[in-house]
């Protein structure tokens, strides 16, 4: 057994302060992938704290996929703590055209501007793990609803002017959610690409219809009857749905059955969207890899 070692970008999406670090071993036991031939391959029961894309990539094509995404913080503090392979990497759930291994469906996204700093990692196949701090615990709170009930594990650390109020967090939460949510999708091929759930809270029942289709668009009928749940202006939920839809390329259809509680109005919202969002990323084995479009292409575009 031996470990390998890479170059590639993680230094540098990590930042400046990182550039002047040697690459060293994330860890040296795992069995069933050959490894590269490399002068830079040490000696087995090292382990380090970096691990780079070109290493990833071949992890990927032997049909592992990373538990963690690489291109951030946590999968450094992830590496440190961990003697295994078998920590980070483990069988993914998409199959790689042409073989029968199975590529990674992560999306990561860094947004900064003068007024907020987010990032977010979303893989579409986890096991519903949430780790998210906003700024904003209701946000917070609806997050953990999107992953526990998509089967996503998701990861959002937001900076924001929350000092002034919470639209602009809120939003660019949204927004690069989906962009991350675009990227773990890639070219789409194999999805069922629509979904489609119904999801009660007590009094609150609330339908939402979706299409991975690449054109974005949203319709909701949401009537939230209180300005405020705790701190959360209750405007800023369609506006979310709206910024998530505006980079992610997806339809999205709102429709509240009924309701009278705003807290139970937005969470079964939630709900029904990240059911509906796992139906749509989910395989449709019959399709055998192929893109779910007439014509042969769903894009942004």
């Amino acid at each position: 057994m031996a470990a390998l070692v890479g170059v590639g970008m993680a230094g540098r999406c990590l930042g400046q302060q990182h550039q002047n670090l040697k690459p060293v071993v994330l860890s040296t036991q795992w069995a069933g992938v050959p490894m590269k031939k490399n002068k830079k391959m040490v000696s087995p029961g090292r382990k380090g704290q970096w691990c780079f894309e070109g290493d990833l990539a071949f992890l990927a094509s032997s049909g592992f996929r990373v538990k963690k995404p690489w291109i951030s913080s946590v999968f450094v503090r992830a590496a440190s703590q961990s003697s295994s392979f078998s920590q980070l990497v483990s069988p993914a759930q998409e199959p790689l055209a042409g073989t029968g291994a199975r590529v990674s469906r992560i999306g990561s996204e860094f947004r900064v501007t003068k007024e907020t700093s987010v990032e977010i990692n979303i893989d579409l196949d986890g096991n519903g793990i949430c780790d998210c701090d906003t700024g904003i615990p209701f946000l917070d709170h609806m997050l953990d609803q999107l992953a526990a009930h998509g089967l996503f594990d998701l990861r959002v650390k937001a900076k924001g002017d929350t000092h002034i109020d919470d639209h602009h967090t809120n939003e660019d939460v949204a927004l690069a959610l989906g962009t991350a949510l675009l990227r773990a999708l890639g070219d789409r091929k194999g999805i069922c690409r629509f979904g489609d759930f119904t999801a009660p809270l007590d009094e609150a029942l609330v339908h939402v219809v979706l299409d991975l289709s690449g054109r974005p668009h949203l319709s909701s009928n949401l009537e939230i009857p209180t300005q405020r749940v705790g701190n959360y202006d209750t405007q800023l939920v369609e506006h979310f749905f709206q910024s998530l839809v505006n980079t992610s390329g997806m339809t999205l259809h709102i429709c509240q059955l009924s309701g009278e509680n705003s807290h139970h109005i937005i969470e079964a919202t939630f709900k029904a969207f990240a059911r509906a969002l796992r139906q749509a990323t989910e395989h449709d084995e019959r399709r055998r890899g192929s893109i779910p479009s007439s014509k042969g292409v769903l894009s942004r575009a």
